[in-house]
């Protein structure tokens, strides 16, 4: 067991309400519970002393590891080869069909023999609210009972189990075609003890979590040149979404590192309206609808909460069930990935000003006749009010998409959203016939284009640039073109691209901008940002630099895991840095996928 894996070495399971990484080296080295943003039960990717983790894995020392998901699954199977045999972990976790929050949530480990004879060992230590609470065992001869404060964890074994101080480990080897297995339940204090194990028993769960994702998936509209990448993004996505609410994640971790050693190590698991809201559009683009409409309705639900309050209508992210308290704290007793302090867990930046936030919210309900048709008479006069006070307010410096800690500036892609917002906005009212102040939202619009045009350009670089009165340039207006603000072939905007040819693209991969240039409050550097080049892929698309786009696009797959997984960040030798996986990354690669096709198919005369 490696102190710490490479962050790209894991897979990730999930019951649609919480999720666990599990490496390919068979170790359980994150989970929350119950939900996505609560304290971690396993941790040890943060800290492998006291973050607690599950290990299920032979104990030869040559054995050589493989991970892959069943086909169209979130089920993984890790792959053991050494001299004795090959044996195999099948790690899933059953999704409560009924979408109701639950306390209950169970990790799924089969282990079984393939060829030859197997010896597995079973360690399972967690660390309960992030290592923070003791706890106490009770064992039984197949079952363990972690007892702690706020929450009991029942284990049990198709094998005899046995005490390592308050923790437990196990063993058994089996032959070919054998089989046996562990499972991980979580649960409120003195909840029910799960049913007795069988090993018929979880396979059938096992078999019933595969058909439950093949049966989800087959909804899937793609045709497209990408299928097995497309659908393994898909199903990320559905990964992090809290089905409860339809609230998308950004991250299933906290405190993974975009510089190794660095500070920049921030919270994921909550939902950002940005990054949900351009999910509306990949969801609506592959055939999931009701996916795109449950969060359309979560964001309008927000708006209606901040009615008659003297407050932003709307704030950059929030708890998965809407709750905007986000408290950033420190965890001083973790380590970190590889020594990357300080871990966080909470967001300051919440409290932010991002304006971009109204335009993304609005192009999210824009998006088809599936969400605006859905879009009640109550939700449509919360969007109005909020135009309506937009109106007034748009024109203010804010700390922008990058959440830069460095102060306030006029954020170019801020005014561009901005501008979508009353732009798309003043299209649903017309085609639908909706009550609204077109004349001020109308001069709202064009008073934000003409100050783009005439401050957010930059005469020396030739290109729009990341705030006015500045020279750096920003990644995030390569969407620009998607969201309608200029045509993708305008002279101004491939003089654009050129400039970020030059700038911010590194053998095909894209940099969000030049802290050196323009710095953002934080020490330290960054990697390439795999969402900008997703994003650069759409653009040149767009652009009709068809081949350019092709390439970029494959070469950046050579990026992803092992499993198709992709986190926020390329390092400077390869490899993968920050929260993980990453749903941005993995909505744009959507996103790119089928711009891309579109284009071909068009040039090709499809």
């Amino acid at each position: 067991m490696d102190r710490y894996p490479p962050i790209a070495e894991h897979g990730l399971v999930g019951d649609l309400q919480t999720a666990a990484l599990v490496s390919s080296q068979g170790v359980v080295d994150w989970f929350a519970a119950p939900r996505f943003d609560s304290p971690s039960v396993f941790a040890a990717l943060l800290d492998h002393d006291g973050g607690g983790y599950m290990r299920l894995s032979p104990e030869h020392p040559e054995a050589t590891c493989k991970q892959l998901y069943y086909p169209d699954t979130a089920i993984l199977v890790t792959r053991f080869m050494s001299p004795d045999g090959v044996g195999e972990v099948v790690d899933c976790m059953p999704p409560d069909r009924t979408r109701t929050a639950t306390d209950r949530h169970t990790l799924i480990r089969v282990v079984r023999a393939v060829r030859g004879t197997v010896d597995f060992t079973l360690e399972c230590r967690p660390r309960f609210d992030y290592g923070r609470s003791e706890h106490r065992l009770e064992l039984g001869e197949r079952t363990g009972l972690f007892r702690s404060p706020g929450m009991d964890a029942h284990l049990q074994a198709s094998f005899p189990l046995e005490r390592d101080g308050q923790d437990v480990r196990g063993r058994v080897t089996l032959k070919a075609g054998e089989a046996g297995g562990a499972v991980f339940t979580v649960c409120a204090p003195g909840g029910e003890a799960p049913a007795p194990l069988t090993v018929d028993g979880i396979t059938a769960q096992v078999e019933g979590t595969g058909r439950f994702w093949q049966e989800w998936l087959r909804q899937s509209r793609y045709r497209g040149r990408w299928p097995e990448l497309v659908h393994r993004s898909v199903i990320t996505l559905k990964l992090l979404t809290y089905a409860p609410t339809g609230a998308l994640i950004a991250a299933a971790t906290t405190g993974l590192p975009e510089q190794i050693g660095g500070e920049r190590n921030w919270d994921y698991r909550f939902t950002w309206v940005r990054d949900g809201a351009l999910s509306v559009r990949a969801m609506l683009d592959l055939g999931f609808v009701e996916e795109a409409t449950a969060f359309v309705h979560w964001l309008v639900d927000r708006l209606h909460e901040r009615e008659g309050k003297e407050e932003e209508p709307l704030q950059t992210m929030y708890r998965i069930d809407g709750n905007p308290d986000l408290p950033e704290e420190t965890l001083e007793h973790f380590e970190g990935y590889r020594g990357s302090f300080p871990v966080r867990i909470g967001n300051g930046a919440a409290d932010q000003l991002q304006l971009d936030i109204y335009g993304e919210a609005i192009y999210a309900v824009s998006q088809g006749h599936e969400i605006a048709q859905q879009t009640n008479y109550r939700g449509w006069k919360a969007l109005a009010r909020t135009l309506d006070w937009f109106a007034d307010t748009w024109d203010r410096p804010d700390e922008g998409i990058w959440e830069t800690r460095g102060g306030r500036q006029d954020f170019t892609y801020s005014r561009v959203m901005s501008w979508v917002a009353f732009d798309h906005a003043l299209g649903l009212a017309e085609e639908f016939r909706r009550p609204a102040n077109l004349e001020k939202w109308r001069n709202a619009r064009d008073a934000i284009f003409e100050q783009v045009m005439e401050r957010g350009w930059s005469e020396p670089e030739g290109a729009f640039v990341q705030h006015y009165d500045g020279d750096v340039l920003d990644a995030s207006l390569l969407l620009m073109p998607r969201v309608g603000f200029i045509a993708p072939r305008d002279p101004a905007w491939l003089s654009t691209l050129d400039a970020m040819d030059r700038k911010l693209v590194s053998d095909s991969l894209v940099y969000r901008y030049d802290p050196a240039a323009s710095p953002d409050g934080l020490r330290g550097s960054e990697g390439t940002f795999s969402l900008c080049t997703f994003l650069y892929v759409d653009a040149l698309a767009r652009a009709g630099r068809l081949p350019q786009a092709r390439y970029t696009f494959e070469k950046m797959q050579t990026y992803a895991n092992h499993v198709g997984l992709f986190a926020e960040e390329v390092g400077p030798t390869g490899e993968q840095l920050g929260n993980f996986p990453q749903a941005f990354t993995h909505l744009s690669l959507i996103m790119a996928a089928t711009t891309l096709d579109k284009e071909l198919d068009a040039e090709q005369g499809r």
